[in-house]
């Protein structure tokens, strides 16, 4: 509030003039003074308003940037983009086990190389990867197997339930039923819900009350997560991870990220031509 002395009545036009000149600065300087005028308030506090919400809008987005970073700190993020032209740096190698019985197994059986993924069916980078090593199987027939095996991220809330989902398959349809099923996650992704999973099941042919009993038992739970926990194990940091192994020399050569299949090609013939 801004006070003014009393003044002689000789005075008085040219203080009230003063005054009033007094009071617009100060109106200008703190916009919450008593002297605004009611327009002016009303203006105010609409911009002050405003003010508040794009402050909390800002602090919102710098919270999700902040777990994003940490994300990618921990290794949990997702790496590897189908637009890069260059393969990644070669992470630490990853010691993936060799393949064994229970894989689940695309190619001929005596197949000297075999490209063990470790995928997540919510990652966008993985739906990426799949079509090209769908390719890289399709054009190296009898030379080249596929194996898949579970990484689901723990940020992915549509992961682990995806992954009980392929497993429901193979009992009820077997191998190809797992791939079909697979298949048909990824081509839905992101907008397929785990209620919808039975739904897809029964468009492959699939008993779709048999599968939704299947996941509704959650049988397959730890086989998934026990899964992810061999990866990281084995050195696994980011899905998809490839690991191209030898099965004659024992060489393994380990591609992390979803690259295109020009690089793709470019580092499985870096392991065939080596033999």
């Amino acid at each position: 509030m801004v006070a003014t002395k009393k003044s002689p009545s000789t005075r008085k036009r040219a203080t009230k003039a003063r005054t009033s000149t007094r009071s617009k600065v100060v109106a200008q300087a703190a916009p919450a003074v008593e002297t605004i005028e009611p327009k002016q308030a009303s203006s105010m506090n609409q911009t002050n308003k405003f003010l508040v919400i794009l402050v909390v809008l800002l602090i919102v987005f710098s919270g999700y940037l902040f777990k994003e970073v940490n994300n990618i700190k921990n290794g949990a993020a997702a790496v590897g983009n189908i637009n890069n032209t260059t393969p990644p740096e070669a992470p630490t190698e990853v010691k993936a086990p060799e393949p064994n019985e229970n894989d689940h197994r695309q190619g001929a059986q005596n197949a000297r190389f075999v490209m063990i993924e470790y995928s997540d069916l919510e990652c966008p980078y993985c739906k990426q990867g799949h079509d090209t090593y769908q390719r890289i199987l399709d054009e190296n027939e009898g030379e080249v197997a596929w194996i898949y095996r579970h990484f689901p991220l723990s940020f992915h809330p549509k992961a682990q339930k995806s992954g009980e989902a392929i497993e429901c398959a193979a009992e009820l349809g077997g191998p190809d039923a797992f791939w079909s099923m697979t298949d048909a996650i990824f081509d839905k992704m992101p907008t397929i819900e785990v209620a919808d999973l039975s739904q897809v099941a029964g468009e492959l042919g699939i008993d779709p009350t048999a599968m939704q009993t299947c996941l509704d038992s959650n049988k397959y739970e730890q086989v998934v997560k026990d899964g992810q926990a061999e990866g990281a194990q084995a050195g696994v940091r980011a899905t998809p991870t490839v690991v191209i192994f030898d099965t004659e020399t024992g060489d393994t050569r380990t591609v992390e990220g979803a690259l295109p299949y020009d690089a793709f090609k470019t580092e499985l013939d870096a392991i065939m031509n080596k033999s």
